[in-house]
């Protein structure tokens, strides 16, 4: 666990000059647009988790940009995000992301990022745990919810949305990046680990912060 939390505070100095250079690179493929901003600025130095939707691959450079400065996120990120091209996979480990599940190191991990969070520090998921298929909406898993839940965190829900006729990412595209009014803490609160009526409920409420975002 100290490994993979060393490496991380290796590349801190990297994020900062990185940072400016995609908001600048991605402004130039992409058309970015951000909504909401003042949304994040609910949260001040307390921490937070990001909740977006997933459509692309790259959908973690269009949050880390439209965010834009502050402290480094967590970003936990699917294998398959370390496997676009060389320089990507660079990109998102010096922006904060990590591949944690299925490795040794998961439980540790999370119960490190749960105590960085309540530090003030942020996280940025991804609840649908893959990506949408047909341009819909896919159910939030629970991962997101256990750790708002022992965080202590508010939820800052993110819908993404790519201006084109099928919803996907294409070069040159408009998009839109819009932060939801948080969804606070005592709401994720639980009676145990699995309390499925609050998780069902708080998933629900997720779908309908990115549905309404989406109108």
């Amino acid at each position: 666990l100290g490994d993979v939390y060393k490496r991380q505070e290796g590349q801190m100095i990297l994020y900062y000059i990185l940072v400016p250079l995609a908001w600048l690179v991605f402004h130039i493929g992409f058309r970015v647009r951000c909504e909401g901003r003042e949304n994040l600025k609910k949260i001040g130095t307390k921490g937070c988790i990001i909740a977006p939707n997933h459509i692309s691959a790259i959908d973690p450079v269009f949050v880390i940009i439209t965010r834009f400065w502050g402290r480094r996120m967590i970003v936990f990120a699917k294998k398959e995000l370390f496997e676009i091209n060389a320089f990507l996979s660079w990109f998102f480990r010096c922006a904060g992301a990590m591949c944690v599940r299925g490795t040794k190191e998961e439980a540790a991990v999370i119960d490190e990022t749960v105590a960085r969070c309540q530090n003030g520090e942020s996280l940025l998921i991804f609840p649908e745990g893959t990506r949408e298929k047909d341009g819909k909406l896919l159910p939030p898993k629970s991962g997101l919810f256990v750790i708002a839940a022992e965080a202590g965190v508010d939820v800052v829900p993110c819908r993404i949305l790519y201006d084109t006729p099928d919803g996907k990412m294409h070069l040159f595209c408009k998009v839109r990046v819009i932060y939801g009014e948080p969804m606070p803490a005592a709401q994720f609160a639980m009676e145990g680990r699995r309390d499925t009526k609050k998780l069902r409920a708080n998933k629900q409420a997720l779908l309908d912060a990115w549905e309404k975002m989406g109108r």
